[in-house]
């Protein structure tokens, strides 16, 4: 929690006037019980009617200015916590950002999803209580403790041996019950990586009739999460219990000998009163402190999950971010002895790939499936670092330009056709928002889209459901490939973006791509030799490794994997042409 702090930094006169409030009621709250003795031990004693009036009015008076100032401490305690709140989502979305690909991939989507909900909200309520209460029970513990030696000396030292038995009791629970909200939150995370898999592959579950499993599955995440969650409840609700039963064995104490003291004539009956009102105060305020204890362990477990997002720096840095230049004679697009791998300790997926393309040429990528051709495409734009060799995009080293230089002059359509909810037009203005309809019209036409679009009630209006779940898989690529089209790219990679299209709709698009193209590098990754026959230079990939690169007619004749693939999808005439 300490670490968050920073996000508190615009809230430092909520942070101060809040708990001065508190302080201000719980000062207010310690004079009620001595009024309260006054009016027993003098206004009721004597029968001084006026007296008891006039002390029942300064209680009102007392009550009033409390609630004012509990309104006051409200008001400051939601506004910096809801600060803070939408400080850290806004903080965490934009580091989640600023991440790699290897980062992501390690902390997982479900997880971040969780930490910038759950855990944020975890750490907000915890901001607004600790405004609220964290000086007033002290305060209201420690005061009552003054005010009850204040009365009676010797029977204040029953008070102090209840705070000693109810601090030990909440600081056993508290260094038990942080492990278990970590697990919880983890628990938490499991669960909504089970959603996400099944609301987003609902389809393929019913496909192979797999509901029951898969609710067992979410019944055993569920069951886990609520054994989990009865196992740091149990050790919560002994807080309570354990709380109440030291003060009424307190309270107990002081009324037995608080009477005998009474009866000697030591003490009045007003004292009695104010020292067990004093007595209920503090159990009160433990109450509080105890369910204040169970939200900040929470909160501290959730705390310590948004740390780790913040202290994951990225895997990939921008060195400059200055623009540089760049040499236009050069090959656009080179690749130097590259070898990667996805983890330290892991095999290389790729190894020592040499390759240069010209600007304005085709280039096709094949090879059969983890072979690394969706890999070798990620290394272009700068998802991930090279391990080894060096990639160059217009003879300057891609980890020497700014990202702001590299990627906008890319248009990357990956395997997965993400569109987001919104309209069509909306999506095709996702790199350029002036762009003209003109525009986006002929990146339709070019990417085969146009004819569906047109068709549309709305046309370019027309609505995209979340993740484009209102279109087919095709036109979901086609308008994915139309989006990236739109910001004119200098290279354009296609990764496998014709796997949904009929063969015809393939052929008129690579052929649209040709004529409309001029200029722009186009980089197709695909499994269909027919798609890459007419490519420009075609790459080989097998196991991580350049098999092969040339021509169709040079692979045919020359590589063994690329003649076969040829084989295995067309006849030897067909592919020989």
């Amino acid at each position: 929690m300490f670490k968050l702090r920073r996000f508190l930094t615009d809230y430092k006169k909520e942070c101060i006037i809040g708990p001065l409030c508190k302080l201000f009621e719980a000062i207010l709250e310690l004079f009620v019980p001595l009024v309260m003795a006054n009016i027993i031990d003098v206004g009721i004693k004597n029968g001084d009617a006026g007296y008891v009036w006039r002390m029942g009015g300064l209680l009102v008076l007392l009550a009033v200015l409390g609630w004012s100032s509990a309104m006051f401490t409200q008001y400051f305690a939601s506004k910096a916590s809801q600060g803070a709140g939408t400080k850290i989502r806004r903080a965490l979305f934009a580091h989640i950002n600023t991440l790699s690909h290897a980062e992501l991939d390690r902390l997982g989507t479900p997880s971040l999803i969780t930490r910038i909900t759950n855990d944020t909200n975890a750490v907000q309520q915890a901001i607004a209580m600790m405004i609220r209460l964290l000086t007033r029970a002290p305060f209201i513990i420690g005061g009552s403790l003054v005010m009850a030696m204040t009365i009676n000396l010797k029977l204040s030292l029953i008070f102090f041996a209840a705070a000693v038995l109810i601090a030990l009791t909440l600081y056993l629970v508290m260094t038990r019950s942080v492990p278990i909200f970590s697990a919880m939150q983890k628990k938490l995370d499991r669960i909504a990586r089970i959603a996400r898999e099944n609301l987003s592959g609902n389809r393929v579950i019913r496909a192979f009739s797999k509901q029951k499993t898969e609710c067992a599955r979410v019944d055993e995440a569920t069951e886990d999460l609520a054994k989990t969650s009865i196992r740091v409840s149990r050790l919560s609700a002994l807080l309570s219990p354990v709380t109440y039963a030291v003060t009424d064995i307190a309270i107990i104490a002081i009324v037995w000998f608080g009477a005998i003291d009474v009866s000697l004539g030591g003490m009045h009956t007003g004292d009695i009163v104010a020292l067990v009102s004093y007595m209920t105060q503090i159990l009160l305020a433990m109450i509080v402190v105890a369910n204040l204890v169970t939200l900040m362990t929470r909160a501290s477990a959730s705390a310590k999950r948004i740390n780790e997002v913040f202290e994951t720096e990225p895997g990939v840095k921008e060195t400059t971010k200055n623009p540089i230049e760049i040499d236009k004679t050069a090959p656009q697009i080179e690749f130097d002895n590259v070898s990667f791998t996805y983890s330290d300790d892991g095999d290389e997926e790729l190894s020592d790939i040499s390759f240069s393309v010209r600007r304005g040429q085709t280039v096709g990528i094949i090879g059969g499936t983890g072979s690394g051709k969706s890999t070798l495409a990620r290394l272009i734009p700068r998802f991930y670092d090279v391990t080894k060799g060096a990639v160059r995009v217009d003879g300057r080293d891609v980890r020497d330009y700014p990202f702001s230089q590299l990627r906008p002059q890319m248009g990357i359509v990956p395997q997965q056709s993400v569109l987001f909810s919104g309209t069509i037009r909306d999506n095709l203005r996702w790199q350029d928002k002036n762009a003209t309809e003109e525009e986006m019209i002929t990146a339709l036409k070019i990417a085969q889209a146009y004819e569906f679009v047109e068709k549309l009630p709305q046309g370019l209006d027309s609505r995209v459901e979340q993740g484009g779940k209102n279109f087919s898989g095709g036109q979901r690529q086609r308008l994915c490939i139309a989006r990236a089209l739109v910001k004119h790219p200098q290279i354009l990679i296609l990764d496998d973006s014709f796997s949904a299209l009929d063969l015809a709709t393939d052929a008129a698009l690579r052929k649209a791509l040709r004529e409309n193209t001029h200029g722009m590098t186009v980089i197709m990754i695909t499994q269909r030799s027919a798609t890459v026959k007419s490519a420009d230079l075609i790459l080989v990939m097998n196991d991580g490794r350049l098999a092969g690169q040339g021509t169709h007619e040079q692979l045919f004749a020359g590589c063994e994997i690329y003649r076969d693939i040829c084989l295995s999808q067309q006849t030897e005439t067909e592919a020989a042409q």
